[in-house]
């Protein structure tokens, strides 16, 4: 039996987002460093994941703990490219020829924040270094309103972006200031008009709900303004207040903070399904006639992750890895510092990690199942691991118990949605959680 570290079901429904398993803040430096081509000598290399990542933005919004930095000097975005060339070749060479990848995301950072012609060195470097085709696989490239603009978005159009992904945050420009975000309406709709322009297939939108000042009438607003573009995704996150972040700074004083982003979830969830939505998470939604990308098959639970620039993690069966973590603007800059100045030869090998054994296979593998709205299939779970999930999680029964689980506890109902960031820390085991309470934040 897999056992957990009972992190409490009765507290706040906005515990952690999970959108990882072990979270980063668990990895430690791995020494002696293991070789890239010794990690990956077992693993499937037909169906991966390409991940670039980009750690600049214009901006850094009040709410953001993502590895980034704002305004960065010309010099070090270029300098930042070409060491990001050194590192794809060292890890193709890792890898193989057979290397193949069934999707592909650049994200950050924002990345286009690069200019056009850095952007098309970008994607030489990612189909001509790491071998990606493109076009050929799905590709997703997240944006920011700023630098959504008609000549970027030309060159992701020629190079086959399928997704592209823009945090809008709120409509409103007053809720955007309370975010930490400045930003005007008027350039939200310009940018949202360019993508559609570029004939980009599948457009996503990201929304907050949470902000200091926001209510009902304004998320109806923000929600009404996002439909209006019938994007085929939206993304609805709940706003989190960090540490070490612009938010973090200042206390929130709400005392009926979390039924309110209760209250503001429930709200779109009603709305978006009546607009022709399915829900595939908590922050998930398609529009129902939108069909999941074409190319080959790629399972996150089984298949996996190959990461490219400082901020970037790599996933294999028994080992993610990826640079060190940071979230503070002087420590940021310090990893990115260290990121830039090492010998090309250091990318033949992992530098921070965790190592995974067959209970944290067990757990990732139905926890990336369980938060998603189709549930576990116990069927793929038993022809993995040998036998049925509810032998190794039997606390899934205080799921069901409570009502946010069918009564086999692998597919959680709409009110156990709601509470994904609870049911995710609450399934998070001991040594995963002793880690990250060990990790001094920087």
């Amino acid at each position: 039996m897999v056992t957990s570290a009972d992190t409490g079901l009765d507290g706040s429904p906005y515990q952690q987002y999970l959108y990882a398993y072990p979270h980063k803040t668990s990895y430690r430096a791995l020494r002696p460093r293991p070789l890239l081509a010794d990690v990956w000598r077992a693993e499937a290399r037909d169906a991966l994941f390409l991940y670039v990542h980009l750690p600049f933005c214009e901006m850094r919004c009040g709410f953001c703990n993502l590895f980034t930095r704002a305004n960065a000097p010309q010099e070090q975005v270029t300098a930042y490219l070409r060491q990001l060339r050194r590192q794809a070749e060292r890890v193709a060479d890792a890898l193989g020829d057979d290397a193949g990848y069934a999707r592909v995301a650049l994200g950050g950072g924002t990345p286009t924040y690069l200019t056009a012609d850095e952007l098309t060195e970008l994607f030489d470097i990612v189909t001509g270094t790491s071998g990606a085709r493109l076009p050929g696989v799905p590709l997703s490239v997240e944006t920011s309103p700023a630098t959504a603009t008609p000549d970027r978005l030309a060159v992701l159009a020629a190079h086959g972006v399928h997704r592209v992904s823009i945090g809008v945050q709120s409509f409103l420009d007053v809720e955007a200031r309370a975010a930490g975000r400045p930003q005007r309406r008027v350039e939200v709709e310009a940018a949202l008009g360019a993508i559609r322009d570029a004939a980009v297939p599948v457009l996503n939108i990201d929304l907050i709900y949470g902000i200091d000042g926001q209510t009902a009438a304004t998320w109806q607003e923000s929600l009404d303004a996002a439909l209006a573009w019938r994007p085929e995704e939206l993304y609805l996150y709940p706003l989190y207040v960090r540490p070490l972040t612009g938010l973090g700074r200042r206390a929130h004083g709400r005392a009926d903070w979390d039924a309110h982003r209760l209250a503001l979830y429930r709200q779109a969830v009603e709305i978006l399904g009546a607009a022709g939505y399915r829900q595939e998470s908590m922050r998930q939604f398609r529009r129902a006639d939108v069909p999941a990308p074409d190319g080959p098959d790629y399972c996150c639970q089984d298949d996996g992750m190959v990461g490219l620039g400082c901020g970037a993690r790599s996933y294999t069966t028994a080992l993610h890895y990826s640079f060190d973590y940071a979230v503070a603007v002087s420590q940021v800059r310090a990893v990115l510092d260290d990121y830039l100045a090492r010998p090309a030869d250091d990318f033949r090998c992992a530098e921070f990690g965790f190592a995974l054994d067959g209970a944290e296979q067990r757990r990732r593998w139905l926890l990336k199942s369980l938060l998603r709205a189709e549930g576990v299939d116990a069927a793929a779970y038993a022809a993995r691991f040998g036998r049925p999930p509810g032998e190794d999680f039997p606390e899934l029964g205080r799921l069901a118990a409570r009502g946010w689980a069918r009564a086999d506890g692998l597919r959680l109902t709409p009110a156990g949605l709601a509470r994904s960031d609870a049911i995710g820390p609450w399934l998070t085991s001991a040594r995963v959680h002793q880690a990250m309470t060990g990790y001094v934040p920087r």
